[in-house]
């Protein structure tokens, strides 16, 4: 019991200092009038998905319905202009195209339900089209010559599939095999080598203990993996994997953000007043991002997650040592309620990226997306 209770307090025991943040102060990029849902690299590339019609490129409108690229180095928008007539929830990526999921019927004046394919010049690729019913996808990721897509949906093609589903990347065609069994939605999903990680609402997949709101499946088969065993119990909205760490966002009673092994013993917890909505590793440092206002100084939270033993002032972004969760004093303090909806880092380019709904940081106005580290500023426009 004193190893837990040391773990949950860790985070507010002081900062790191193995550890160096990106530059709390966002660098110039263009930035959007509605919220950004999704973000994801490619190379010097950041694909960007949301619920937006239009971009601000240094003081310019610009239109971009749902979906954007932006230059990693400059901030700059890419030419990257397919037409999306919904929101959009995920991205992923791979060296073929750039994988849509989210709240559409139509792609570049095509019919697509939910779910599409374009490439990297902006195509919408006809082998990849698929119908979603009865609920919406949250989160796709691709690996292993598979798009894995998790949700709330309960039929993909007219077959049965309870949250979560895979597609041969090939063929286009829905894995008739990988079907595990979800009790509830699915809001993360993510590939690694050997692992699928789900995240969400769900007790349990294919009816196993262990597996409750976190759970990791064999990439190929869909079973589950016995080696992983969930110890959470609100629901998870975002993972990610560094090294031999397991790091998930979850809500709950406030909102918390927990360091795993890779079996699923959980290494630290940090408590906030709001849910953690996403989560990113660079540089042993770990990234939380959601709709809080404090972290708090004890895993004890009150009523509509009040912090019952104090806090720290850290406003819908924060940042913590990945080895121990200390809070770190990076303060990049976003606004407003909804906060920060996505946060993706890239190792190559030190850089960590920023999406939600948040207007300002840090009292700067920054509309919904933010690069912290840019890597060649060159003056803001369209890169062409």
């Amino acid at each position: 019991m004193t190893a837990v209770l040391g773990a949950l307090l860790a985070p507010l025991t002081g900062a790191a200092t193995l550890a160096a943040p990106v530059n709390p102060k966002p660098s110039p990029s263009v930035t959007f009038n509605g919220e950004v849902h999704a973000t994801t690299y490619w190379g010097d590339t950041i694909y960007v998905g949301g619920d937006f019609t239009a971009a601000t490129v240094g003081g310019s409108t610009v239109s971009r319905s749902r979906v954007a690229a932006v230059n990693a180095r400059t901030g700059a928008l890419l030419p990257w202009n397919p037409k999306v007539d919904g929101m959009v929830r995920a991205i992923a990526t791979d060296s073929d195209g750039v994988y849509l999921a989210g709240d559409f019927q139509s792609v570049n004046g095509s019919s697509r339900d939910s779910l599409a394919k374009v490439n990297h010049s902006g195509v919408l690729q006809s082998t990849f089209k698929h119908s979603i019913s009865s609920g919406r996808p949250y989160d796709v990721s691709v690996g292993g010559g598979r798009l894995y897509l998790g949700g709330s949906f309960a039929v993909v093609d007219g077959h049965t599939r309870r949250g979560v589903a895979a597609f041969d990347l090939n063929t286009g065609a829905l894995d008739l095999n990988w079907n595990p069994k979800l009790n509830d939605v699915v809001r993360a999903v993510l590939y690694t080598p050997g692992r699928v990680y789900l995240g969400g609402k769900f007790s349990s997949v294919n009816g196993l203990r262990g597996t409750a709101k976190m759970a990791a499946l064999d990439p190929a088969t869909g079973a589950v993996d016995l080696g992983f065993w969930s110890h959470i119990s609100a629901m998870v909205h975002d993972i990610t994997v560094s090294g031999s760490s397991v790091y998930a966002g979850i809500d709950g009673t406030g909102g918390r953000a927990s360091a795993m092994d890779t079996a699923g013993n959980v290494r630290w917890t940090v408590t906030t007043d709001g849910d953690v909505q996403a989560i990113a590793v660079l540089d042993d440092v770990v990234y939380l991002g959601g709709h809080y206002d404090n972290v708090c100084r004890s895993a004890a939270t009150g009523p509509k997650g009040v912090c019952i033993d104090g806090s720290i002032r850290r406003v819908k972004l924060a940042a913590v040592s990945a080895g121990s969760g200390n809070l770190l004093d990076w303060t990049a303090n976003g606004n407003g309620s909804v906060g920060v909806i996505a946060l993706r880092a890239s190792e190559q380019l030190g850089q960590v990226v920023a999406g939600g709904a948040y207007t300002a940081v840090n009292g700067s106005t920054q509309r919904r997306f933010a690069l912290f580290n840019l890597v060649s500023p060159q003056g803001l426009g369209i890169s062409w």
